[in-house]
């Protein structure tokens, strides 16, 4: 510690042991309201973040929190779609007004912005993560209880941004039951290890399929790995989503939100009681 400090940082150009490391979280906007944020991440694309970020949002809107969805993977936004969102977002008082789907559930996304739903997203790393942070920044989130970022996958900028510059509560990792599947989640482990940022549960989709004749559970993908990871890992919660043609149909048609077999039901319930203890 400098012999003259006045113990304020902001007006101190030397490098001490006292010395704070500057938040990099950013602020809401001023008018929005967001208790519990929760991103939901994998090492790899194909494996269902964006389906397991719709089913946790319907089972949470079905529990009585009020829900949000954050698209933050601009070049392959699929949320809308999901919850057959096609109308545009809106200009409020100061900021963007996320579009509601038919059960309440806020949701902004790259495709609620753009004239037409088709058209590409042909931009460099640093206007996507920029526009990431904007759906935080700019976007009017009413009196949320719980928001799902669904990401894009991989470690790149725009996770980096989410990590750095959203107060996560935490994470949930997706996974298939699959050999590379061990260093998918080691990576994503070891991405939130270093952000400090807890892992609330793992996510196994295409766990494997039931038998319409003898109602048997085939793993189609391989055996799976998710206890033994969670073991592995300390991760609390665990889910096992099957291959369903009901819930893949229900999601290309828009109407996720009329899914009666939500598989993540008491997944979500375990995790929103932990973090609400």
């Amino acid at each position: 510690m400098a012999e003259n400090c006045t113990h304020d940082c902001s007006s101190c150009g030397e490098s001490c042991s006292s010395r704070k490391p500057e938040s990099l979280i950013k602020k809401p906007h001023k008018r929005a309201k967001i208790k519990k944020v929760i991103a939901v991440v994998s090492g790899k694309g194909g494996v269902g973040k964006s389906m397991t970020s719709a089913m946790l949002a319907v089972s949470s809107q079905r529990h009585g929190f009020n829900t949000a969805v954050m698209d933050a993977d601009i070049t392959g936004p699929s949320i809308p779609k999901m919850f057959g969102i096609h109308k545009r977002a809106m200009g409020g008082e100061g900021g963007i007004l996320p579009v509601d789907s038919k059960t309440g559930i806020q949701v902004m996304s790259m495709n609620v912005l753009l004239e037409n739903e088709d058209d590409p997203v042909v931009w460099r790393g640093s206007l996507i993560s920029g526009t990431v942070l904007q759906f935080w920044t700019d976007v009017i989130w009413e009196d949320v209880d719980f928001m799902f970022v669904d990401m894009p996958p991989g470690t790149g900028d725009v996770p980096l941004t989410i990590f750095q510059s959203l107060p996560l509560d935490g994470i949930i990792i997706v996974t298939t039951p699959q050999d590379l599947v061990g260093m998918i989640v080691q990576k994503a482990v070891n991405m939130a290890t270093m952000m400090n940022v807890p892992i609330l549960g793992i996510v196994e989709n295409m766990s494997y399929i039931t038998c319409p004749d003898c109602g048997r559970k085939l793993s189609i993908f391989g055996e799976s790995a998710v206890d033994a990871l969670a073991l592995e890992y300390g991760i609390p919660a665990v889910a096992k989503v099957p291959v369903d043609r009901e819930l893949t149909a229900a999601a290309d048609g828009g109407n996720i939100e009329d899914v009666k077999n939500n598989y993540l039901d008491g997944f979500f319930l375990k995790i929103a009681d932990g973090l609400n203890k």
